[in-house]
């Protein structure tokens, strides 16, 4: 089922099967922003990364002795999530851990995410409780595609990322099977800009470790509106788009796929997340319309 929240400035669209943002429109100009999630290209438009982020080496991880098959990105994302209110500008999702839920990852655990308006801006957040006696081990991130090109004649190669602070930063390379390799590729040198083509993702996505920047502006050099991001308590940063798709992804992650040096053993999982006996996390990014369009 589909549920949508709005105010004077944006509608906003979430399916509750992954909690998935589907939908996010400028109501005055009727400009729909996420992707539409054409099959033929990627079938998804914003799908929520729990309990891991990417990869795990031969979709496998150990913890305290036993083995534990999971997908790439975790389950959430194919789960129905339960609405726990909804009111104004603003719907709560949940997901509790459960049988289904066990087969695969041995925690209990309340993760419940968040939308909420605030004039030209989108917030989500994702507050991960632990209820249990024992530790929570963890990882959460988004993956919202954006539809590029937004503004009417322009193209996808007249966009750009531009981020909040000059980078020197390489990106982590991902292996065949998906893991990170074990150094960077030079690609920022006290820069602010990623000019967006479809060749830059032929080699699958930008990922980037404790940049300097905790926001992202998605812009066209042929007008003065676009789409700011913020993701601040995110230490990681995917940058990706499916083979020639007329999107882009902008992923704020608290995880990060395994690297082709893992032990696989969750606890020592980079990007991991511990949360004590009856801990929270909470982490919000945010979307916002900016400019003129």
């Amino acid at each position: 089922m589909t549920y949508s929240i709005e105010n004077e400035f944006l509608k906003a669209d979430i399916k509750s099967r992954g909690a998935e943002l589907c939908g996010l429109t400028d109501r005055a100009s009727g400009i729909n922003y996420i992707w539409n999630g054409d099959p033929a290209f990627w079938g998804k438009h914003s799908p929520v990364l729990f309990p891991i982020v990417g990869t795990l080496k031969n979709d496998t991880y150990y913890y305290e002795g036993k083995v534990f098959k999971l997908g790439r990105h975790g389950f959430a994302r194919e789960m129905e999530f339960s609405v726990l209110k909804q009111e104004g500008h603003s719907i709560a999702f949940l997901l509790e851990s459960n049988d289904a839920t066990s087969r695969y990852y041995p925690f209990a655990f309340r993760f419940k995410i968040t939308y909420s308006l605030h004039e030209k801006e989108l917030r989500v957040t994702y507050h991960v409780s632990n209820p249990s006696g024992q530790s929570l081990l963890f990882s959460v991130g988004g993956h919202p595609a954006f539809a590029v090109p937004f503004v009417p004649g322009t193209s996808y190669g007249d966009y750009y990322l531009e981020f909040e602070f000059p980078e020197t930063a390489g990106r982590w390379p991902i292996s065949a099977k998906g893991l990170i390799e074990d150094s960077p590729v030079p690609l920022l040198n006290n820069s602010q800009k990623i000019s967006l083509s479809k060749t830059l993702f032929y080699k699958d996505a930008l990922v980037f470790k404790q940049l300097r920047s905790q926001q992202v502006t998605l812009k066209t050099a042929k007008g003065a509106g676009g789409l700011e991001m913020s993701y601040p308590g995110f230490p990681y940063l995917g940058i990706w788009a499916a083979k020639d798709a007329d999107f882009v992804c902008i992923e704020p992650w608290c995880g990060i796929a395994d690297s082709v040096n893992t032990n696989q053993q969750l606890a020592d999982k980079e990007g991991i997340n511990m949360l004590s006996p009856g801990g929270t996390f909470e982490r919000t990014w945010s979307v916002k319309l900016v400019g003129d369009f």
